[in-house]
């Protein structure tokens, strides 16, 4: 009896271990096929999504001609306009001076091989430079100022600076004191005509008996140039001077400046390409043949960082554009009966019935 007792209590206890094994077993599983599926749905919640690349920064380059970014004319009116662009989208903007016509294909392609999404040529004696370098990168956006390039990869823009000179042509005719007025060229070219023979018109349209002489440089990066023609042309008896003519023109400020503080016959001078009395002063600058540079150029530039340029084109701005004109302080000097001649002639400009020549 006493045997039996102990076996039975013998297969009790292992009959109790044996559930104790299987009630593991089983909270084991549970945990294991817990332990699996959790950390699964942990990963799927908090993975991070794939890193997208920052949009590209459009790249623009410009090349000056000899006159420099710094002229206070064209070159540093493009300037300007890229900068504001730069601004506004966050595009990527560098300038090349050229300090000779040997360095403008140099320049040109600097930033063509450098993967500019567009290179500017700034003036008509980059005409050439921008051609050949065109024709050899097919694919590379450029642009150009003041001339016409014939390629599938460049937009051209040029300006009817006849019309706008024939403007501060009128201006001058009705303002001499002496009957007699200066246009001072950078270097001859159609460009420079332009300017020239439509101020000569605008002098003589208003003031037929007025004396204009004409005289070039032959740079546009010559103040020093500038200043001893201006001051031969005052000697001369000249009280108005209208030079087109870049940073030489700087030169013909300074003589003037000089005369009048020195007393003696008022002398003027008409800025060019930009309001030219924002950084000479009223007291010197009787007006100014705008020539809006920066607006085409931020035009342009803006059908890149858009996605929309088109080579291959040419645009002319004009009267009728707003591409050409005086600016608002002009009436710091010009009275208002003369700024009323000059709207009466722009008006006959704009619908045709005056033809500005142009040559």
């Amino acid at each position: 009896m006493k045997k039996f007792y102990q076996l039975s209590l013998v297969m009790v206890m292992a009959f109790t271990v044996i559930l104790a094994g299987c009630g593991n077993n089983n909270n084991a599983n549970t945990n294991a096929g817990a332990a699996t599926t959790a950390p699964t749905t942990d990963a799927a919640a908090t993975e991070a999504p794939a890193p997208t690349e920052a949009p590209k920064a459009v790249k623009l380059g410009l090349v000056t001609d000899v006159g420099g970014v710094n002229d206070k004319s064209f070159n540093q009116s493009a300037w300007e306009a890229l900068q504001a662009l730069e601004t506004e989208s966050g595009a990527e903007i560098k300038y090349l001076q050229s300090k000779s016509n040997a360095d403008y294909e140099p320049n040109l392609n600097q930033f063509v091989k450098g993967g500019y999404d567009l290179t500017w040529g700034i003036g008509f004696d980059l005409g050439d430079a921008v051609l050949k370098v065109a024709n050899e990168n097919p694919t590379a956006n450029l642009a150009i100022i003041d001339s016409v390039v014939e390629a599938p990869n460049v937009e051209s823009v040029t300006f009817a600076e006849n019309e706008g000179s024939f403007l501060v042509g009128v201006v001058a005719g009705l303002t001499t004191k002496t009957n007699k007025v200066g246009f001072i060229g950078g270097m001859e070219s159609p460009v420079i005509k332009r300017f020239e023979v439509g101020f000569k018109a605008g002098v003589l349209a208003v003031n037929p008996t007025a004396n204009v002489t004409i005289t070039y440089a032959g740079a546009y990066d010559k103040p020093d140039t500038g200043k001893s023609l201006a001051a031969t042309l005052y000697d001369a008896g000249n009280d108005i001077i209208f030079p087109a003519a870049g940073a030489t023109g700087n030169g013909v400020f300074n003589e003037a400046k000089s005369r009048n503080k020195a007393g003696g016959t008022k002398v003027w001078v008409i800025g060019v390409d930009k309001d030219q009395s924002l950084e000479f002063g009223d007291d010197v600058t009787l007006t100014s043949m705008i020539k809006r540079v920066d607006e085409a150029v931020k035009k342009v530039s803006q059908q890149v960082v858009d996605g929309t340029f088109k080579g291959g084109t040419t645009t002319v701005l004009s009267l009728k554009d707003n591409g050409v004109g005086l600016p608002e302080t002009s009436k710091a000097n010009v009275s208002a009966e003369i700024l009323a001649k000059v709207d009466e002639y722009s008006k006959q400009i704009i619908d045709g019935t005056i033809t500005v020549p142009a040559e």
